[in-house]
Parts: structure tokens; C-alpha cells; sequence
């Protein structure tokens, strides 16, 4: 079945697109000493290490603003950016904090590794700070934002600031005349507010200034930055109170479904993520227009797009709201390539990778082949010793893109530690693998040897860590997304590797 695809793909991506390779490393998982990767000086030290290592591409998860768990793919909104990921140095210097504010907060003793306890209370109580003191001076500055963006950002203001009123409670949660949006007493909220919801509006404008500053400087080392985009969003979010004809809502604004992904191999229980799911329909009928809104403002932040759980938009696993697991759900046709064209027509032709990993059909197959956009390859899923796997380097073609592994998965050397034996044979006798190479390196050059114009490897991989450096690990709360690199760790020397590595495979 792949192999058609692969068919079909190939000839409609004429010319061919250039080999080029990237690194997979989140904002967070930066050096920093305020106890969260940010946008500060080691970003652009981030850049420059990828500079010398030869890469044209810096993936990273999405950017939004974190809620409960801790994951960037349940977030607050479908716009607005994470305000832990602003620089407090760019603070300083303009006299919004001192250096002594800062040091007197903890926001995380251990530098390897994320404490969002600490960060939320801490970074929260800085940006206060830095908001009181700027405010009058910027006010023109945050104006002119908040009208350019007012489409996303008026709701996501007082969604916030009403989050803060009720103590930080889901919107379900609220007294039922705020859970309306622009009733009265929302508006005379809004009215009465000012200062609240444009401290929520401060925390954007410096987000959004920072982020392109750093963009620029990533694109003028002549990389290009792929983000990420989650299918749903959050149940806890501006988007769906705001626009709750958006969503499979009843008449208490509380979700009749939800979405997941059935049971599999890796879990029993299949995946509940919680999410509200679309109302198609009513979203057909004003040509897309949350969509259009969202893919136009990832392309403002991200050279390249990757859409995430892209076989959704055929079908997805909805699961009854309230079900303690993902088992009793079924599958539903979703908007196929109706949604596609849409944006096509809106936006023009964008780089846009979809992630079909997981269960596919022949009806997911097809929109992949309508769309013409690359898909996702794992090398990790490739040894089956017995079948031709898809995953294996051979069977990749030109547009597709291929990893060691991605978030979600082990790093490879926990991989390779605990594989089943079979697979671990097949993987060494396909790929020649050796303990003078190393094993990790060994798989890279799997990924960077084969014929898929875009080879990503998590840094994780480069620097042959295990089990203690994954980032994720899906159906489980409490110990995710934490992990950050030590940056005595991104040596000239291991840039020297990477770029060897890439230029033997001629992805420079």
C-alpha cells in the first residue's frame, strides 16, 4: 500500500526537492540559567552551533502557552506563545528587573531539567514586575499590537485574565455568565480590567518581538525553523470559549466527545487526550476561517509546518466525554481535503509536513497523495525482521521525511537498549552497526543515507543520551517535557561530526 503512495507522491514533486537534514531540540530544552530554555543568548549560541554543524533546519514542539501537565500540545490557545520563554536579560537592560529580582526567585535549582512548579509561581511574579514598570512607556508599542492581532489576542486577554479571577479554574468551571463570551458581565469585566488583560497583552508583544528577532538570526545562518502544530486544542482554552460553535459542544457548552487514538501495540488502553472535537460542519460554512486564521499565523512564526495526528482530517477516534480510557470510541470522517483546498486557495502552496505515523487506510493514504505534502518516516519502527518495513532507509523516497525518532519516542540509544533481540540483530546486520561507530551514530547514519529529502535527529541522539533524556512519553502525566541539555555538551567537535556526517550523505 505504501509503495503506491510513494509512487504517486514522487510524481508530483518534480523538481525534486534538495536533501537538506536538521536537529530536533524545543525552546525549552535550552541552556538558561532561569530554569527554562528561552530566547536568550544561548538560542543564538543554539544557532550557531547548527551553523557549524551543517544543518539547514532547527525543529522544535509547539510554542504555546502550557497548562496543566506541563504539554505544549494542550495549550491556553492556538495563538499565543509561551511567556516562559521570554529572555529576562532583555529586562534588565532596559531597568524592567534587576539582576537581584531574578536571583531571588527560584525558578529551579537543577539545570537539566525543567521544575514548572517553580516556573509558574516565579517567571509569573518577574513579568508582573517588568509589566508594572514598562507599561506606561510602551503603551503606544502594546496598542498598536493588540490592535493587529486583535482577531485572537482580545480573547485570549480576557480568557487569561479571567483565569487569574477564578483562581485559575477551567472556563467550565466559571459562574455560568462568564462561561458566555461577551455577555454583560464579561464586558464590563473587560471594562474594568484594563490593566489585568494588558499585562496578558505585554507578555505577547515581548514574545512576538523576541521570537522574530531570533527567527531573523536563525534564517540569516541561512536555517530554517519547523514548528509544530497540534491538530486539536485544548478543552481549557480561549478557542473554545470564545467560539464554542467551533466545537462538538452541548447546550452547557460542556464537550459530547473527545479525541484520542484507539488501542495499539504500545498502548492497551489507547491514548484519551481529552481534546473537544471540531464541528466540521459549521466550520465548512464560513470557508475554514479559525484554519485559514491558524495556518496564516504559523507560517508568520515558522518557515516549515508540521501538522500533528495529520490523519485525523480523514478520520478521527472520537470517545464519549467523561470514558476513562480510549477504548469505546469510534472512527468519524473528518473534513478530508475540502480543508486543504481551502487553505491552498487562502494561503497559496506552503511547506507543510504531515505526520501520518500510526494506523492508515487507504482513504488517509489517498488525502496524503491529494495533497502532495511530504509524510513522516521512524527509524525506530523499521526492524522488523521479517517484513519489508516502509521505515526501513531503502523504501524511502525523495518527499518524505525521516527520523532517528521524534518527542514522543525512546532516544535511540534506549532504544537500542532495550529492543527485542530480534530487531536489535536485524537493525546491526542491516545497518552494519558497531561499538567503534557507536550504535547511536550508527542509526543517524541510517536516517542520513537515505533517500528522504529531510533527515532529523533528535540532539538527544547526537549526544548518545538514554532513557533519563526523553522528552515524552504518550499516555503517561508527570515527567514529560522536561528535559534540557547541558551546554557543555554542543562542543566543536561534535559539530565537526555532524557536519562530516552531512556532508558524506551530501544533505549540505
Amino acid at each position: 500500500m505504501y509503495k503506491r503512495l510513494h509512487k504517486v507522491i514522487e510524481s508530483r514533486c518534480k523538481p525534486l526537492r534538495k536533501r537538506t537534514s536538521g536537529i530536533l531540540m524545543h525552546i525549552s530544552s535550552l541552556p538558561s540559567q532561569y530554569g527554562i530554555g528561552d530566547f536568550g543568548k544561548e538560542a543564538y549560541n543554539f544557532a550557531d552551533f547548527l551553523e557549524k554543524a551543517g544543518q539547514e533546519n532547527w525543529q522544535i514542539l509547539p510554542l504555546g502557552v502550557t497548562g496543566f501537565g506541563d504539554s505544549p500540545y494542550q495549550c491556553f490557545s492556538a495563538f499565543a506563545g509561551n511567556p516562559y520563554f521570554i529572555d529576562l536579560e532583555e529586562f534588565i537592560e532596559l531597568n524592567y528587573l534587576t539582576p537581584d529580582e531574578i536571583k531571588n526567585e527560584d525558578l529551579g535549582e537543577n539545570e537539566n531539567y525543567v521544575d514548572y512548579g517553580k516556573l509558574y509561581i516565579g517567571k509569573y511574579k518577574l513579568l508582573r514586575i517588568a509589566y508594572d514598570r514598562a507599561k506606561d512607556s510602551i503603551k503606544n508599542e502594546l496598542d498598536l499590537f493588540y490592535q493587529k492581532n486583535k482577531y485572537w489576542l482580545r480573547e485570549f486577554a480576557l480568557f487569561m485574565s479571567l483565569k487569574d479571577e477564578f483562581n485559575g479554574q477551567s472556563w467550565l468551571n466559571w459562574p455560568i455568565e462568564f462561561r458566555q463570551f461577551d455577555s454583560k458581565e464579561i464586558i464590563d469585566f473587560e471594562k474594568n480590567s484594563s490593566d489585568r488583560i494588558y499585562f496578558w497583552i505585554f507578555t505577547q508583544y515581548y514574545f512576538e518581538k523576541q521570537w522574530h528577532k531570533l527567527k531573523n538570526y536563525v534564517n540569516s545562518k541561512g536555517i530554517k525553523i519547523i514548528g509544530d502544530l497540534p491538530i486539536y486544542v485544548s478543552e481549557d482554552s480561549s478557542d473554545v470559549w470564545a467560539h464554542p460553535y467551533n466545537f462538538n459542544l452541548d447546550e452547557n457548552l460542556i464537550p459530547k466527545t473527545v479525541a484520542g487514538v484507539p488501542p495499539d501495540d504500545f498502548t492497551s488502553k489507547g491514548q484519551l487526550w481529552g481534546n473537544p472535537i471540531y464541528n466540521w460542519n459549521k466550520m465548512e460554512e464560513d470557508g475554514y476561517k479559525f484554519w485559514v486564521d491558524r495556518i496564516r499565523h504559523s507560517f508568520n512564526m515558522f518557515d516549515t509546518l508540521r501538522i500533528d495526528h495529520f490523519r485525523g482530517f480523514e478520520s478521527y477516534w472520537e470517545v464519549p466525554y467523561g470514558s476513562e480510557d480510549a477504548v469505546n470510541g469510534k472512527w468519524v470522517k473528518g473534513p478530508g481535503i475540502k480543508l486543504f483546498k481551502k487553505i491552498k486557495e487562502e494561503l497559496g502552496d506552503l511547506d507543510i509536513i504531515a505526520e501520518d505515523l500510526g494506523y492508515q487506510t487507504e482513504e488517509v493514504i489517498k488525502l496524503i497523495e491529494d495533497t502532495g505534502f511530504p509524510g513522516m518516516k521512524i527509524l525506530q519502527f523499521a526492524f522488523d525482521p521479517y517484513g519489508d518495513s516502509e521505515n526501513l532507509p531503502h523504501n524511502l523516497i525523495r518527499n518524505a521525511t525521516f527520523y532517528t525518532g521524534t518527542h514522543d519516542n525512546k532516544t535511540v540509544k534506549d532504544w537500542f537498549d532495550t529492543a527485542p533481540l530480534e530487531e536489535k540483530e536485524f537493525a546491526v546486520k542491516y545497518l552494519k552497526l558497531d561499538e567503534k561507530e557507536g550504535y547511536s551514530w550508527g542509526l543517524i547514519r541510517g536516517v542520513w543515507s537515505s533517500g528522504a529529502y529531510l533527515a532529523v535527529c533528535q540532539m538527544q541522539d547526537f549526544l548518545n543520551l538514554g532513557q533519563e533524556a526523553r522528552m515524552n512519553t504518550p499516555a503517561t502525566l508527570g515527567n514529560n517535557w522536561k528535559w534540557r541539555i547541558d551546554k557543555s555538551m554542543l562542543t566543536d567537535e561534535l559539530a565537526a561530526a555532524i557536519k562530516d556526517l552531512t556532508k558524506t550523505y551530501r544533505r549540505e
